[in-house]
Order: C-alpha cells, then structure tokens, then sequence
C-alpha cells in the first residue's frame, strides 16, 4: 500500500480513455516519455501487459481492462469525497498522505495512528498539515479524549478505506486471472450461520481453493454491519432485518428460520402435550439480546401476558446449553441452530403451539461492491450450503 501511486493510475486511466501516450502526456501535463515509465511501472505491478502497441495507438488487453475497473471505481470514491474538502487535493494529496488521514480518524491518535501503518509520528504530522493547508481548514478537533475528526473529514476516511478495499480487489482480480490466489476473503457470522451453512460453505469453497485466505470474524450485528459499509468485511451471513437499516447495503434472503422452545431433556414441561402460555411466562429463560429478531419475536408473542420476569441474555448456544442443562430454564432460540443439541439428546423441545413467524436468513453485503470471482465462488458455496440444508430440513 505505500507504494501505491494515484498519479500513475490517473495517468493510466488517461491512456485508457484517449488510447494515446502523446494526448495522454498533454492532458495530464507530463511528458510522454514520464507516460511510457508509468505504464511500465503498473505492467510491472499487474504482472503483464496492460496494452497492446500498434501504429494506430494503444489498445487495452483483458488485464489492462481489469486493472482499469477497479482503478477508475477506486478513484471515482475518493475524488468525489476530496473535491468536497478541496478540489486541489485531487492533484496534489498522495497516497501516503491519505492513508495517514485514515488512521488518524480511525485511531484518534498521532501515536497510535503512526505505529498502525509503520510510519514515524512526525511523517503523520506532517501529512495531515499540509492536506489541512491544501483544505484551509482544521479536518480534526484536538479533545481531552482525542483527536476527532470533522464530518467532512470522516466521510473521505471511510472513503479512502472502501478505495484501498477496492485497489485489494484489483491485486486479487489480477492474481486470478495469472491462475494465483491473493488477498482475504472477510466474512462476518451471526449466531446461527456459524453453526449451519457457513460451515459447510467453507469446505466446499476450500476443495475448490485451497489456498485463499478466508477469515471469518463473530460480532454483533451493529458490529459486523458497521465493518462490512467500511469495506473491512465482503459480506455478512445471519438473520436479515427488515426493513433494511440502511440503503447502501443489499440483502439476499437465503431461508426462513422458526424458533423453538428448548430445555434439558429432564425439564417437567419437556413431554407435555400443550403448555399455555402462562406456564411459560412464568419460567426462568435465557434468550437472544435485546434488539435480536428472535428476541423481538419472543417479547411480541409475550406482550399481551407479560414478558417472564427472570432473563439472561445469551447470544451463544453452547452457553444457552450449558445454562440449561443445570438448570430449570428455558430457552428460546433458532430450530435449527439447536437441532444439533436436540438430536445428541442434549436438549428437548418443549410443545408450545406457538406459531413463531419464519425469520429470513441471508447475506448482507454493500449496495456497490462488485465481488471477485473467487468472492463470487465463496457466496455461490454459501447458497449452496444453504439449498442443501433446506433440503435436509424439510
């Protein structure tokens, strides 16, 4: 990343567009033997050619078109957010002096910034000064607790984030289309997916790529939402919300869950053939989190007697498990996420009668990403993961 350079790639971006080192010297006001040594600079980057030479000019290849994509997506984010602050940042803000932005706003510490992207604290400063002269104005406020950025600020630092993922991608692009395998798939989990589907997606995705890098990351799911628009997760898998909190994220529906009613085996309700929903409130229970579609399910079914006055909120089964075998408790969580609990004799449905509304279950991405094709493998093995699950459930 510290030797990457936005001049060569807006120079590269002329070229595409003109298809002529000579116009492409005089729009971007260099000279065209500079254009010629920047294109060699980013072949040598993309590992090919990234033009075909003939007497009627330059024409793109298929990897100088991959390259382009990215690139031109990379920079459209980031012009966008630093003509907001200043036009001229657009010519003259580096690389370097962006990625120290980012971490300034992201650490909210020269220091901690400084030893996040491995560059001396005074090369911090002295970045984030002259985008602040550039700008003429203050983009951080120094406070008892830190340094804050201003909204303006904030905006081109999550920018310059979805950018780098973007650029990431492009190495990726390029290394699948030389038959290689880079970069880091990012996939965020919410309780059931973990159990159920991703698993399974994971081996089937392997077998197929065995040496992509995939790192799975367990959160909440304010958490993993936050992560995945930052560019920092591809994707998310777990119970949808609707409706979407958000318009720059996309949700894909992939099942429908139900709840079910759960204790150990030994549970004097456990074999009854109907228990009223009085008896249930009257229980001791461990439940999702508060603001968790199952939760929000369970508080509405109880609404109209009273919510059950004795809770722990549990947002693992093994938990919710271990609670309920020493125990009198009950517990209310997703059918198929305790169906592994059930079948090993661990845990035994209880007879409610409830007819718990389905809770759709899928994927959670940006609105704007466009996936690699590894990326797209990944979710591909994730639906079928879940086709294959359905088909077992039912």
């Amino acid at each position: 990343m510290q030797n990457w350079n936005l001049r060569h790639f807006r120079v590269f971006l002329s070229v595409v567009e003109t298809g002529s080192l000579t116009q492409s010297a005089i729009q971007c006001n260099i000279s065209q033997p500079a254009v010629s040594q920047l294109i060699e600079k980013l072949e040598a980057f993309a590992g090919g050619a990234l033009f075909q030479r003939s007497p009627n000019g330059l024409f793109i290849t298929e990897k100088g078109e991959i390259l382009a994509f990215r690139l031109k997506r990379a920079l459209e984010r980031l012009d966008s957010a630093l003509t907001e602050i200043s036009p001229r940042l657009m010519v003259t803000a580096s690389w370097p002096q962006l990625r120290a932005l980012e971490a300034v706003a992201e650490t909210k510490n020269f220091t901690l910034a400084a030893r996040r992207i491995g560059l001396a604290q005074s090369t911090i400063h002295r970045s984030i000064t002259r985008i602040e002269a550039e700008a003429k104005e203050a983009l951080f406020q120094r406070t008892s607790t830190g340094i804050l950025a201003t909204k303006a600020c904030s905006r081109l630092a999550n920018t310059i984030r979805l950018a780098t993922a973007e650029i990431d991608q492009a190495i990726a692009d390029l290394a699948e289309f030389d038959g290689r395998e880079v970069g880091v798939i990012s996939v965020g989990t919410l309780p059931l997916a973990r159990s159920y589907v991703l698993p399974q997606a994971i081996v089937m995705f392997r077998q197929k790529h065995p040496n992509r890098q995939l790192s799975v990351v367990d959160g909440l799911y304010d958490d993993l939402l936050h992560s995945v628009r930052r560019g920092e997760l591809d994707c998310m898998i777990g119970a949808l919300r609707f409706p979407s909190p958000i318009d720059d994220v996309v949700q894909e529906e992939l099942f429908k869950d139900q709840l079910v009613v759960v204790a150990k085996p030994t549970h004097t309700l456990v074999n009854k053939a109907s228990v009223s929903d009085e008896d249930l409130a009257a229980q001791q229970w461990v439940l999702p989190r508060d603001g968790a579609p199952a939760r929000s399910q369970f508080d509405a079914h109880f609404e109209h007697i009273g919510q059950p006055k004795s809770l722990i909120e549990c947002g693992s089964i093994l938990l919710m498990r271990e609670i309920l075998m020493e125990s009198e408790f009950l517990g209310c969580i997703s059918l198929r996420q305790a169906q592994a609990e059930i079948d090993k004799g661990l845990l035994a449905p209880i007879n409610t009668g409830i007819k718990w509304q389905g809770r759709p279950i899928g994927i959670t991405h940006r609105k704007d990403w466009v996936p690699t094709k590894a990326q797209s493998h990944f979710l591909e093995m994730i639906r079928q993961a879940a086709a294959q699950a359905n088909i077992k459930a039912t």
